[in-house]
């Protein structure tokens, strides 16, 4: 008998945190206390695909790409690379925490981490609007200057005034190229870190080969799409909240513990959840169950084992 599979996708602040520096003691006791909330699942019986972010760790990289560049004429590598060098890292911390945290559990499974390769439309919409900023905050005269050498695209930093931060597109995930891979080491009774970051974008040329293009997919949709390619069970978002809210941060500010795909649909079209937060949030984990999963749940790392916590989300409402 089949196993029931879940997808869950670390948020952020499951590795580093707002006001910390981001060192490596830091990185992996956040991963740990994350970690040792996905017990539970393990214990009821699930296969387990780990995916995560890298914002601030490819923004990062980004950021030594610039140093060595301008400093030590070191070759900067394009931001497929960086993505890749992000999802080996971070796969590595969680792999190593996880490992130690079934050793403290006395659970025996195998961990693998996986450099993961999603596939795009190369036409996609999102090419001709760049709009995920990565990388560090400019001034006008530096964004120029770059735009001039280099082609990049700048917007405002909403966050720094007077700021410039670097943009790119970041296009629909049609694919999980490793889905083949995953399904058969979660077949086996192994947990698998992967689509680190939203994957590495690419896509197949009139050869059958493999192109990359500069662009940032959304971490919470390629684990909706890997999750429905693998055709797991259940959908987890963890975020720094323990529900979704309706007209969340005003005095009307109403918890959602259960939806289903219509009404959620209807909140959607009224604008009830912030567009570049919960709401590709919210999309993902309605795409995950239009393609056949039993439920998602967006809820905060520490809530994950009490069942009263978290917004779920089914195709049709069930309490």
């Amino acid at each position: 008998m089949k196993k029931k599979l879940a997808v869950v996708a670390l948020g952020g602040n499951a590795i580093l945190r707002g006001n910390e520096e981001g060192t490596i003691v830091q990185q992996e006791k956040n991963v740990t206390d994350t970690l040792e909330n996905l017990i539970h699942l393990i214990n009821d019986g699930y296969e387990l695909v780990l995916t995560h972010g890298n914002g601030p760790q490819v923004g990062n990289i980004l950021m030594r790409n610039d140093a060595g560049e301008q400093m030590y004429n070191i070759a900067p590598m394009p931001l497929n690379i960086c993505v890749a060098d992000s999802q080996g890292g971070i796969g590595f911390i969680i792999e190593r925490m996880m490992r130690n945290v079934l050793n403290k559990h006395g659970i025996k499974k195998n961990v693998i981490s996986m450099i993961t390769l999603v596939e795009i439309d190369k036409d996609d919409p999102a090419f001709q609007n760049p709009s995920k900023r990565v990388g560090k905050t400019y001034n006008k005269e530096e964004a120029d200057k770059l735009s001039a050498d280099k082609g990049w695209i700048f917007k405002t930093s909403p966050k720094t005034p007077g700021g410039f931060r670097r943009v790119v597109p970041s296009p629909t995930p049609k694919s999980i190229v490793n889905r083949q891979i995953i399904e058969q080491l979660t077949d086996n009774g192994n947990i698998v870190i992967a689509a680190g970051g939203g994957g590495i974008p690419v896509y197949f040329d009139e050869n059958n080969d493999v192109r990359t293009l500069d662009a940032v997919i959304d971490k919470d949709m390629a684990s909706s799409l890997l999750a429905a390619n693998i055709q797991a069970d259940e959908l987890y978002i963890l975020t720094d909240v323990s529900f979704v809210y309706k007209d969340f941060g005003t005095d009307k500010q109403q918890k959602l513990e259960f939806l289903d795909y219509k009404d959620t649909m209807k909140h959607l079209e009224n604008g009830t959840f912030a567009e570049g937060s919960m709401e590709p949030k919210i999309r993902a984990c309605l795409n995950f169950v239009k393609r056949g999963g039993s439920k998602s749940v967006v809820t905060e790392a520490t809530k994950l084992a009490d069942k009263s916590y978290g917004t779920k989300i089914t195709m049709n409402y069930e309490s």
